[in-house]
């Protein structure tokens, strides 16, 4: 299967969340539970070998798990 390549914005809010996930002793099995995902979802997302990305819908959920605005996901700038 050919790596899939997410976009730098995708890239960007990836590396974010996984950042506050680890920061916080989340494991993806636990994320998921609180995002209300399949477990293997999260590590689909955080692997280049999936299209799986976070919608608008999961920005919000994962802004309440975070205690944060969706915005702290994004840069401050266009990519």
């Amino acid at each position: 299967m050919p790596k899939v390549k997410a976009t730098n914005i995708d890239q960007f809010v990836i590396d974010n969340i996984r950042e506050r996930r680890l920061k916080m002793n989340l494991s993806q099995a636990a994320l998921a539970y609180e995002l209300n995902v399949s477990e293997g979802f999260i590590g689909n997302v955080e692997s280049n070998n999936y299209r799986a990305k976070y919608n608008l819908k999961h920005l919000n959920e994962l802004a309440k798990i975070f205690k944060c605005s969706p915005r702290d996901f994004l840069p401050k700038k266009p990519l």
